[in-house]
C-alpha cells in the first residue's frame, strides 16, 4: 500500500503524506517520499510543488518511536541517513516547495515542512515545533542549520533550546511558517503560492535558490557525516534511552 498520494494538478504535483493518522516516519514512508521528489525534479511538466498530508490532525508526528526504539544501531542508522538524504532533497529542489500544514507538524514533521520554500498553516490550534531535546536527542543538524537560516539565531536557540509546540500564530512571528489561513483554504493558498513562483523562468528561480540556500549545503557537506554519528550516539544514549521509553507510554 502507498504512503504517499500525488495529483497533479496544472503544472504542479500536490503531494500528501498518506501512512496513517500521525503520519508517523519510518523508512518505507521516506524513502516513497524521496522518490517522488526525484519523480518532480525530472518532469519538466511539473513547476511547482505542494507537500500536504491526507490527515487533518497531523501533518506528520515525526519518527515512528514505537518501532525505532527497538532498532539495532546498523538498522536506524539505515533509516536517518535516509531520512537526511530526503530532507536535503526537498530542501534543494531545483522547483518552488510549499508545505501546506493541516495538521500539528512537529519533530521529524516539522522537519519536513521547514525544508520548504514556504510554510502555510492552518489557524485552529495546529502546533509545530522540534521536540527532540526532550526525547534526550539533539535536533539533526540538516534541521539546525535549515532552521537557523529560516528564523535566525535568536529564535533558532529559543525553539531548540525549549522544545516547545507553538501554535500559528506564534510560528508566524517566529518566522517558522509564511502565512495562516482556515484550514480548508491551507492546500489551495499553497497551491496558488506554488504556481505563482513557479510560473516564473525556472533556470532564474533555480539559481536564486540555490543562492539562497549556499551557506546551509555548505555546512552539510563539511560536518553531515560528523553529526550523523552524534546524534546516533545521541539516540542510543541511556538517557535517551529512558526518555524516549516515556514518551513511547504516551501514545
Amino acid at each position: 500500500m502507498s504512503m504517499i498520494s500525488i495529483e497533479y494538478k496544472d503544472t504542479l504535483a500536490i503531494v500528501k503524506l498518506n501512512r496513517s493518522l500521525t503520519n508517523a516516519l519510518d523508512l518505507e514512508l521516506v524513502n516513497e517520499l524521496g522518490d517522488v521528489i526525484e519523480r518532480v525534479k525530472q518532469d519538466p511538466n511539473v513547476r511547482g510543488l505542494v507537500l500536504g498530508s491526507s490527515s487533518d490532525k497531523f501533518f506528520s508526528i515525526g519518527f515512528d518511536i514505537q518501532r525505532m526504539f527497538e532498532f539495532q544501531r546498523n538498522d536506524f542508522e539505515v533509516f536517518f541517513t535516509a531520512f537526511n538524504r530526503v530532507c536535503f532533497s526537498l530542501y534543494t529542489l531545483p522547483k518552488p516547495t510549499v508545505a501546506a500544514i493541516t495538521g500539528h507538524a512537529v519533530a521529524g514533521g516539522c522537519i519536513l515542512v521547514l525544508c520548504c520554500d514556504y510554510r502555510f498553516i492552518g489557524k485552529e490550534r495546529k502546533l509545530m515545533g522540534l521536540n527532540e531535546i526532550k526525547l534526550g536527542v539533539p535536533v539533526p543538524y540538516l534541521a539546525h542549520c535549515v532552521l537557523r537560516n529560516i528564523v535566525g539565531s535568536r529564535f533558532a536557540k529559543e525553539i531548540m533550546d525549549s522544545g516547545e509546540f507553538y501554535e500559528p500564530m506564534e510560528s508566524l512571528h517566529m518566522g517558522l511558517v509564511d502565512g495562516v489561513f482556515p484550514s480548508g483554504e491551507v492546500l489551495d493558498r499553497s497551491g496558488e503560492k506554488a504556481k505563482s513562483v513557479g510560473s516564473w523562468p525556472q533556470g532564474a528561480f533555480a539559481i536564486i535558490k540555490k543562492n539562497r540556500i549556499e551557506e546551509v549545503e555548505m555546512r552539510l557537506f563539511a560536518q553531515r557525516e560528523t553529526m550523523e554519528r552524534l546524534f546516533i550516539d545521541s539516540w542510543y544514549s541511556d538517557e535517551a534511552r529512558r526518555l524516549l521509553k516515556e514518551a513511547i507510554k504516551k501514545f
